[in-house]
C-alpha cells in the first residue's frame, strides 16, 4: 500500500490567506506522515521554478497540479512529472483568465486549455466545500478518478455507495513556516510503482483505496505519533488521571468539527437556571420549524401591513362629499371645470407579479438536472424553451405598457392640478373602488386566519429513545409572554388591549418603532414547547438531563466525529443501556465514535469496534502517558512504540474494579438469585 497526498499547497493566491512557504516544514511532513506521493496544487497557478526544487529537494515522488475554480467548485487537474513544462504553459492559460476572487473556468474552458483530460487525474471536491455540482459536474465525469471528501465519515459514506465516485481524503494543507500540526488526512492506495497511470488505474477500483495500510477501512490514524482508532465505535479505559481526557482533548483539536460532550457538561446546576436553560435550548433548536411553519402566515402579514383602513375610508368619504358637491355645482361650471380632464380618472397600472413568478418557475424546470429524466418523459424541453420566450415576451410587453400608462397618469395628474387652479369648481378626488373593496376583503380574510392560527392545538411531534418533544400553539394570555416573544425591551400593554381584534392589533404594533416589522409574524401566537417522558408526563430535572445528552449525540450527525467523556458520571445504568449504548451503535455505522468510559454497562455492552487504554507508567524516574489500542478480541493490546498490555486484566480493573471485585459481586449476585 501506497500512502499519498495530492493536494498540498505551496505559493498563497487570491483564494488563500498569506503564508510564507517552508520547504523544511514540507520534508518534515513527507518524512513524519511516510508519504510515497504528493502533488503541488495551488490555487489557480502553478510555479515551474518552486516544483523543480521541491521535487529535488523530497525524498518522494512529487507530481505537478494546479487546483482549479471551475464553475464556481474546485478541481484539481494532475499531471505527469515527465511533462513539468508543458503542464507550466498550460496552468499560466488558467492564471491569465482567473485574476481575481469569484472568477471561475467553465467545463468548455478547461478541455480547451487542457485538451485530452483522461491524460491526467481529474479530482473535483464531490462531498467537500466548494463542490462540483450539477451539469459541469456531469460533463467532467467521463474523466474524473476520484472525488475528493474532507473526513474520515465521508470517505466512509462515500466508499459504500456506488453511485458514487472513489473518495479520496487528501491535506489540503499549507507547507508554511511554523507548522505545528502535522495534517493527518491522506489516503492509501493499492498499487506497486507510483505512476499517474498506476493511481488512475488504483483510484479505479474501489477495493484498491483505503484509510490505513493494513486495516483497511476498519481503521483511521487521528494523531500525529501514528495512533489509530476506528471509523465506527471506540471505547477508551484507563484509571483516574491516566490521560482519558487529554487524548479526547487532543483528537478534538487534530479532527475538524468535532462534536465533544464533555464530563458533568449536561448536569444541572440551579433547578431554575437550568430548565430555563433547557428551554431556551429546546426553543433554538427548533427554530427553523417555527419559522417554516409560520412562512405562510408571514407572506399574508407582509401583504396586510400595507393596507390602511383609516386611510381608505378618508380618501372614500372625501371621494363622496366631493362627488355630491361637483353634482351641486353642475350648473356653475366654468371653462376648465368643463375641461375633459378636469375629472378623468387615471389609466390602471396592473402589475406583472405573477407573470415573473411563472417565467421563474418554468426556468427552475428547465434549468433542473437532478429530475431531469422525469421532467422528459412527461415535457419537452423545446416546448418549454417556447414557453419561457413567449412569457418573457409577454412580459416585456406589458412592462412596456405599464411605463405608458404611468407616464399618461402622470401627464393627467399634471394638466388636473394645472385645471383646479384657474377653477373654484369642485374636483372629483380619485378613488380605486375595487382596491377598496380588495383591502376590506383582505382585511376580513386576515382576522379569520389569525382566529385559526390561535386556535389552541399541537403542531410538531418528535421521538427520540422514548422521549417526545411536542409543540403546541396557543393565543399570547397577557402583554408579559408578548414581550418575551418579541425579545424587545418594550411595553405591549396597550397592544394587548386590541389582540382580539387582529387587525387592530396589528396596526398597534406598527406604531410601536421599538419592534422589528420582519419580526411581527411571531407576536400572533405563542409556540411553547413540552417535552414528555415515554409515560406522557413532563420530564422530570433527571429526564431533562438524559434527554439533553441523547439530543446531543442525535446531533452528532452533523459533526464529523463524536466524542463523549463519561457519560456515566451523570446517569443510570439503565438508561445507558436501554437507551444511550442504542443510539451510540446507530451513529457508529456512519461516523467515528470514541467514548470514555469506567462503567461496564457502557465500557462492555455497547459493542465497541476498538478499544483502547490509557496508563500511566513510570519509566527510568520519570512518569509516562501511554495508550494501548485493539480489537476487542485481542488478547493484548498494543501501544504504537510496541509495548503490550492484557486485554483481559485491563478490561476488569477499568470496569469491574479488579478480578476480586469482579468475583465477589457475582458470588454476590448469585446468593441473592430467587
Amino acid at each position: 500500500m501506497k500512502k499519498i497526498d495530492l493536494h498540498i499547497h505551496t505559493v498563497p493566491t487570491i483564494s488563500d490567506a498569506d503564508f510564507t512557504f517552508s520547504l523544511e516544514a514540507f520534508h518534515r511532513y513527507v518524512e513524519e506522515a511516510s508519504l510515497d506521493a504528493v502533488a503541488i496544487t495551488n490555487h489557480d497557478v502553478f510555479d515551474g521554478e518552486q516544483f523543480k526544487l521541491i521535487q529535488s529537494s523530497l525524498n518522494t515522488m512529487v507530481f505537478p497540479g494546479i487546483e482549479i475554480n471551475v464553475a464556481k467548485g474546485h478541481v484539481l487537474v494532475i499531471g505527469s512529472d515527465s511533462k513539468v513544462d508543458d503542464f507550466e504553459a498550460k496552468a499560466q492559460l488558467v492564471t491569465s483568465k482567473i485574476t481575481k476572487i469569484g472568477d471561475c473556468l467553465s467545463v468548455a474552458e478547461l478541455i480547451e486549455i487542457y485538451g485530452d483530460l483522461s491524460s491526467y487525474l481529474v479530482i473535483p471536491h464531490y462531498d467537500k466545500s466548494p463542490p462540483l455540482r450539477g451539469e459541469a459536474l456531469d460533463l467532467l465525469r467521463p474523466y474524473i478518478a476520484a472525488g475528493e471528501v474532507d473526513s474520515a465519515k465521508k470517505f466512509i459514506r462515500s466508499i459504500k455507495d456506488e453511485s458514487k465516485p472513489t473518495p479520496v481524503l487528501f491535506s489540503d494543507s499549507r507547507m508554511k513556516e511554523g507548522l505545528v500540526r502535522i495534517p493527518m488526512r491522506q489516503t492509501f492506495v493499492d498499487c506497486g510503482e507510483v505512476t499517474l497511470a498506476s493511481l488512475k488505474a488504483c483510484l479505479a477500483d474501489k477495493s484498491k483505496v483505503a484509510l490505513s495500510e493494513s486495516d483497511g477501512n476498519k481503521l483511521w490514524q487521528v494523531l500525529q505519533d501514528g495512533q489509530m482508532i476506528s471509523t465506527g465505535l471506540n471505547v477508551l479505559v484507563g484509571a483516574r488521571s491516566s490521560g482519558k481526557t487529554h487524548t479526547l482533548d487532543e483528537i478534538c483539536e487534530t479532527v475538524e468539527n468535532a462534536k465533544y460532550i464533555k464530563q458533568f457538561s449536561l448536569v444541572q446546576q440551579s433547578e431554575e437556571e437550568y430548565e430555563r436553560e433547557f428551554n431556551s435550548e429546546v426553543e433554538r433548536r427548533r427554530s427553523v420549524f417555527v419559522d417554516n411553519y409560520l412562512a405562510g402566515f408571514k407572506s399574508v402579514l407582509d401583504d396586510v401591513m400595507n393596507v390602511d383602513l383609516e386611510m381608505r375610508d378618508s380618501e372614500l368619504e372625501t371621494y363622496i362629499e366631493t362627488l355630491l358637491k361637483s353634482a351641486e355645482e353642475s350648473d356653475r361650471q366654468d371653462a376648465f371645470s368643463k375641461a375633459v380632464l378636469f375629472d378623468e380618472e387615471m389609466l390602471p397600472v396592473g402589475n406583472t407579479k405573477t407573470l415573473v413568478s411563472l417565467i421563474e418557475s418554468v426556468k427552475q424546470v428547465l434549468q433542473n438536472i437532478e429530475f431531469r429524466d422525469v421532467i422528459q418523459r412527461h415535457i419537452q424541453l423545446p416546448a418549454l424553451k417556447r414557453l419561457i420566450l413567449e412569457l418573457i415576451e409577454l412580459l416585456r410587453q406589458r412592462t412596456l405598457n405599464q411605463h405608458k400608462a404611468k407616464f399618461v397618469n402622470d401627464l393627467i395628474a399634471e394638466v388636473k392640478r394645472d385645471l383646479r387652479l384657474r377653477t373654484s369648481a369642485t374636483q372629483i378626488e380619485d378613488i380605486d373602488l375595487y382596491e377598496y373593496c380588495l383591502d376590506q376583503r383582505r382585511i376580513h380574510r386576515f382576522n379569520e386566519i389569525v382566529g385559526f392560527l390561535k386556535q389552541d392545538a399541537v403542531i410538531f411531534e418528535e421521538s427520540l429513545q422514548g422521549f417526545k418533544v411536542e409543540a403546541r400553539k396557543r393565543p399570547f394570555s397577557g402583554a408579559q409572554e408578548i414581550k418575551s416573544a418579541s425579545r424587545v425591551k418594550t411595553a405591549f400593554s396597550d397592544a394587548f388591549q386590541q389582540y382580539e381584534n387582529p387587525y387592530q392589533y396589528l396596526r398597534s404594533l406598527l406604531d410601536n418603532d421599538a419592534l422589528a416589522r420582519a419580526d411581527l409574524y411571531k407576536l400572533f401566537v405563542r409556540i411553547g414547547y413540552r417535552i414528555l417522558n415515554e409515560d406522557g408526563f413532563a420530564v422530570s430535572g433527571g429526564e431533562r438531563s438524559e434527554f439533553r445528552l441523547l439530543q446531543e449525540i442525535s446531533d452528532a450527525h452533523n459533526h464529523e466525529i463524536l466524542l463523549i467523556d463519561e457519560p456515566e458520571s451523570s446517569f443510570d445504568n439503565l438508561f445507558l443501556k436501554s437507551d444511550v449504548n442504542q443510539i451510540l451503535r446507530s451513529i457508529a455505522e456512519t461516523m467515528p465514535v470514541i467514548v470514555v468510559t469506567h462503567n461496564s454497562t457502557v465500557g462492555a455492552s455497547v459493542g465497541a469496534n476498538y478499544l483502547l487504554h490509557t496508563q500511566k507508567e513510570f519509566e527510568d524516574g520519570q512518569i509516562r502517558y501511554r495508550l494501548y489500542s485493539g480489537y476487542p478480541t485481542d488478547k493484548v493490546l498494543t501501544s504504537v512504540d510496541g509495548k503490550t498490555i492484557k486485554t483481559h486484566e485491563i478490561m476488569l480493573d477499568s470496569l469491574e474494579a479488579g478480578a476480586v471485585a469482579y468475583e465477589s459481586r457475582r458470588k454476590g449476585y448469585e446468593a441473592i438469585k430467587d
